[in-house]
């Protein structure tokens, strides 16, 4: 009996079809779920990644709440034209504490993983607010109205109690005090030794140059510190994963 023969028999038999399909995707999903039984962390943990600060993190949904993921991406691939374009590949560690993801699947506009620090806060301001302003051919439409809302701390703290529960790893110092850095993030002149400590690499400004803390403010914040956290001039690959 030839294998097209064989095959005719499970063809026939709709239990013996059953059956054997039921082998092959029990076999499938054994080979690819057991491995995960023995890693500690399917993420590299990689130097300087933290989680985001009050402003910040209130920043990233601001970004979600207008759907700015829909046009840009936060991942950049590991091909040339993207890190030639872009900077260097979007590691697995960069969107750990991010809940959810913000990676992307089309881009109507740049890829944003690494805007933080290649743009003044002046130029995210006139950007935001008149994108043409700045991108002549930008189809992206004005959010000018960031700036007139301004935003208090109240729930903070709330927010990042909810992150902690899905395990961003928010201290118990990092929530009681989470009003007064949200508050000092955006004061230059206030005291931030305290809260640079909590948060390295923090960008701290008065985002959009404007008295109180404005939805803009938040955004910009968040804007900044997309891929600063990584230092990859001495980033190197762990080769066992």
């Amino acid at each position: 009996m030839g294998i097209l023969d064989r095959h005719k028999v499970l063809e026939k038999n709709a239990t013996l079809l059953l059956v054997g399909s039921f082998l092959v995707v029990s076999i499938g999903g054994i080979v690819e779920i057991a491995p995960l039984f023995y890693l500690q962390n399917t993420i590299e943990t990689v130097e300087g990644v933290r989680p985001y600060t009050p402003l910040e993190l209130t920043g990233r949904d601001i970004y979600v709440r207008e759907g700015c993921y829909v046009c840009h991406s936060q991942m950049i691939r590991p091909m040339r034209d993207e890190v030639e374009r872009y900077g260097h590949y979007s590691l697995a560690a960069e969107s750990m504490y991010d809940h959810p993801f913000q990676w992307g699947s089309k881009r109507t506009g740049p890829d944003l993983a690494r805007v933080g620090g290649r743009y003044s806060d002046e130029w995210h301001v006139a950007h935001l607010t008149n994108p043409q302003s700045v991108v002549p051919e930008s189809v992206m439409p004005k959010y000018g109205f960031l700036a007139n809302d301004l935003i208090h701390p109240t729930y903070v703290a709330d927010l990042m109690k909810t992150h902690r529960a899905v395990g961003v790893p928010y201290t118990d110092e990092m929530i009681a005090s989470a009003s007064a850095d949200f508050m000092v993030q955006d004061d230059p002149n206030g005291d931030t030794t305290d809260f640079l400590a909590r948060y390295p690499k923090a960008v701290v400004a008065n985002f959009d140059g404007q008295a109180g803390i404005s939805e803009m403010d938040a955004l910009i914040a968040y804007l900044q510190v997309l891929g600063t956290m990584v230092d990859f001039s001495t980033f190197v690959p762990d080769p066992s994963r």
